[in-house]
């Protein structure tokens, strides 16, 4: 019997050494598939001389290039297969999500359960292979278009040109689709955003040396640089804070008698984030704000043209830019929350297994008493939102640093690490409490 039970704990440990050794896989495989995107960023298209595009994007830069090129770890800068990294993804997923709270028929594929949210991920796919291949061909006839000190960016212009750079940039976008998704079923945290998030630390080390570098040639003295290094921990510090906050809704469960026994009568609660939104208000924001500044940058359009005019109030630092920047963010703000979180489908939800908020009715006073809360959180996440990205806009227009200590990349570095830092901890947790019930069956087997 005993050399039974030895037997037993032996396989236990085994279990857990097993278990701590497919974590370590998980994290290795992260990392591999990490080093073969930012391998995958140094991969030119065909056809483009480098030093020309280089010095083409500089005098270009302070648009929404610089936003691409901060998601796409520096991969549009050096014009690779990666150019347009995930972004074709984010936004067909983006949109899918509108589609599906706006159409009855994507909205009732999305509650068949795996089956349905199966086919709507394969029409994510499908979106995103269009998105790609649209703004891969219009990046194709942009390139042809541009000239620099140099000669053209392109060296061959043509048909061959653009069906290739199409081939070869929509190919990197679908690899990149995939690799996101092998990300997440095999390695730990959410394969799109540590994609981002990889593109935008590598580039941080640059962007340091930047600001060093305008330290050296004194645009700032030391106390000025030291206090805006101190600035940025205060606001990494705010953001942690801030998207670990929520507002907790206590519901109550009724006590039912089940044959002889008392079932029920415990009390859980809703957790309801400060910030439901994400990052998705400042993205959105972003990409209307500079697209002006954009199209004058590609057209060379003169001062006196209308959107030149329009791209000038709306340069980083102006009040119409500040002020059109945070209305966005509230709009957006509310608007993604009304379609992740459904008032009505929670309550109906709650009602149908016999849930309540303590001093609410069930059914339309729940729902409504939901949404007073949800309306009231979201201001304060709102205007979390506004002041983490229109501080580094004014520090910007001060100190001329870098787009890369902008509040959209702090938020996306800050809020991956926590959800893939707390993916480890539920994995080791894991571990953990199987260990506790191995061994509590082989003390019961003792007994």
């Amino acid at each position: 019997m005993a050399s039974a039970v030895e037997q037993l704990a032996k396989n236990a440990n085994w279990g857990a050494l097993a278990k701590a050794s497919e974590l370590k896989q998980r994290l290795l495989f992260v990392l591999g598939a990490l080093l073969v995107y930012r391998l995958g960023t140094y991969i030119p298209v065909p056809g483009i001389d480098p030093v020309v595009w280089n010095e083409i994007f500089t005098q270009k830069g302070g648009g929404i290039l610089d936003m691409f090129n901060m998601f796409s770890g520096g991969a549009l800068q050096r014009m690779t297969i990666f150019a347009l990294n995930i972004m074709p993804y984010i936004s067909a997923s983006i949109i899918m999500q509108l589609a599906s709270a706006m159409s009855p028929k994507l909205e009732a594929l999305k509650k068949e359960g795996e089956g349905g949210r199966m086919k709507i991920n394969q029409y994510t796919r499908y979106f995103t292979v269009l998105l790609a291949a649209i703004q891969a061909y219009g990046l194709a006839v942009g390139l042809e278009s541009m000239q620099g000190t140099g000669g053209p960016a392109v060296i061959d212009p043509g048909l061959f040109f653009r069906i290739s750079t199409v081939i070869t940039i929509v190919g990197g976008t679908i690899f990149l689709m995939w690799l996101g998704e092998q990300i997440t079923a095999r390695g730990v945290g959410n394969g799109i955003s540590l994609i981002i998030f990889a593109g935008i630390v590598a580039e941080l080390p640059r962007a340091i040396a930047s600001t060093l570098e305008l330290g050296r040639q004194g645009q700032f003295n030391f106390l000025e640089l030291l206090f805006l290094t101190g600035m940025v921990m205060g606001v990494i510090a705010f953001i942690v804070f801030m998207e670990r906050a929520q507002r907790r809704v206590v519901v109550q469960y009724p006590k039912r008698q089940v044959g002889n026994r008392m079932m029920g009568g415990e009390s859980n609660h809703i957790p309801l984030k400060m910030n439901t939104s994400g990052v998705i208000p400042p993205i959105f924001a972003s990409s209307l704000l500079l697209l002006p500044l954009t199209i004058v940058g590609f057209t060379g359009a003169s001062g006196g043209d209308f959107t030149s005019s329009i791209a000038q109030f709306l340069q980083h630092g102006q009040p119409a830019y500040m002020l059109l920047y945070g209305g966005l963010i509230v709009f957006f703000a509310f608007f993604y929350t009304a379609i992740v979180f459904n008032p009505e489908e929670n309550a109906d939800m709650l009602r149908k297994y016999g849930g309540f908020i303590p001093g609410i009715r069930p059914g339309k006073n729940t729902a409504d008493y939901l949404d007073f809360v949800l309306t009231r959180i979201t201001t304060i996440g709102a205007l979390y939102l506004v002041f983490i990205c229109l501080l580094p806009e004014f520090l910007i227009a001060k100190f001329s640093m870098p787009f890369y200590f902008g509040g959209t990349s702090l938020l996306i570095v800050v809020t991956v690490t926590m959800d893939t830092v707390a993916q480890i901890h539920s994995h080791l947790i894991a571990h953990q409490y199987e260990g506790l019930i191995k061994k509590s069956k082989l003390r019961g087997r003792r007994g």
